[in-house]
């Protein structure tokens, strides 16, 4: 099987997995509160995946350095597939948050998959083909919802066992169709491959990787607060229904799609990843600053739609900055220890939007303006940092 088929056999299966996660986010208020979840409880129900994610990831990836991608991205797709039944199946609220940490634990699929696409890239071709995975992740997120949205109204669980139904065919199309790529597997001392939660920390000293890791939870971190200003901004100041918020949340995650296509062009322009992520980011700071000045529609959507298109960026550079600085026996860890950050990134964004959303929606989007200026200083410091190397 050659590097290309396995590339797009990767690519199908990221639609399949992002797409069922996708089809059950808009639904898990609504179908929680039925079970007794609140606007309170809902940030902890979706902070349950984020939490157990960031301690499993790195240990997943470091089992797939040991015995292979493809065994583990089987058994993250497997975990996915029981804990959306699990999920169609509650009749508690406990039954929610078991399901949700049960896909968290078992939830390796990105990170292993971008292990797979490391194994089979050259340097040269690393970020094009990390842009070409992120699209295919960001597709399933935007066609999700929608699909989630049409197949609830045959019922508030028929979404739920349809997106276990979608996991499932991901595992057939992995078993039978994914080639294994990890060629090192096995070639350590067993007692190498033991994880340590220390890990967690001691990447953040590597130079390189360490800063990019950072830089990246540090980004993250922003698109999340952004997000809580989005959904609060567009309800009560600009009074929008939840269709045209789909529609305009649709329209900022096709923007960042289409930047992730365009980087094999924009890498023939500018052949430095750090200094592509360091422009990228220079411009989402502006667009952030720009959507909190905002108090009308046209403002706001182009500062959140040019923000959208150069957030795209980001995953591909950064990604490709980490791989290029891993050996081959810890390369599963080591993308595993940067999903542990995003994950991280993902559930301190909302909760800390939530602690200054007291002040003003406006000062939202100014707290991750404040997280995407940390992270241009350390975009710099990874230039430095990459010279040095």
């Amino acid at each position: 099987m050659t590097s290309k088929r396995i590339l797009w056999v990767l690519v199908f299966i990221a639609i399949i997995n992002s797409m069922g996660f996708g089809i059950i986010i808009p639904l898990l208020y609504p179908y929680g509160k039925k079970f007794g979840v609140t606007e309170h409880t809902i940030g902890l129900l979706t902070a349950a995946f984020s939490i157990a994610q960031f301690f499993a990831t790195p240990v997943l990836g470091s089992l797939s350095d040991k015995y292979g991608r493809k065994p583990l991205l089987v058994f993250s797709l497997i975990g996915t597939a029981a804990s959306f039944i699990l999920f169609g199946l509650a009749n508690s609220i406990f039954m929610l948050f078991a399901a949700r940490i049960l896909d968290g634990l078992t939830g390796g699929n990105i990170s292993v998959a971008q292990a797979m696409v490391s194994d089979i890239s050259s340097p040269k071709e690393r970020a094009k083909n990390f842009g070409i995975l992120g699209s295919a992740f960001g597709f399933g997120f935007v066609i999700g919802p929608a699909i989630g949205g049409l197949l609830s109204k045959f019922g508030m669980k028929v979404p739920f066992f349809f997106a276990a139904g979608i996991a499932i065919l991901g595992v057939l199309l992995t078993w039978f169709f994914l080639k294994e790529t990890n060629k090192n597997k096995g070639k350590k001392a067993d007692g190498e491959y033991k994880f340590t939660f220390a890990a967690l920390y001691t990447v953040l000293k590597k130079p390189v990787i360490g800063t990019a890791i950072f830089t990246g939870f540090l980004l993250t971190m922003a698109q999340f607060t952004m997000l809580i200003g989005f959904q609060t901004f567009s309800v009560d100041q600009l009074k929008l229904n939840p269709t045209q918020i789909g529609l305009f949340y649709g329209g900022f995650g096709i923007s960042g799609i289409l930047m992730q296509m365009l980087v094999p062009a924009i890498k023939k322009v500018i052949s430095s990843q750090a200094t592509i992520l360091l422009i990228s980011t220079l411009f989402c700071l502006g667009m952030m600053i720009v959507a909190g000045l905002a108090t009308g529609f046209v403002l706001f959507a182009v500062g959140v739609g040019i923000y959208g298109l150069f957030n795209g960026l980001r995953n591909p550079m950064l990604n490709a900055i980490i791989a290029d600085r891993i050996d081959d026996n810890e390369r599963g860890q080591v993308m595993g220890l940067n999903q542990s950050y995003i994950s991280i990134g993902q559930t301190l964004g909302p909760v800390g939007a939530g602690l200054v959303a007291a002040i003003s929606v406006h000062s939202i989007f100014f707290l991750s303006s404040l997280f995407i200026l940390i992270a241009l200083l350390f975009s710099i410091r990874l230039i430095i940092k990459e010279k040095q190397s």
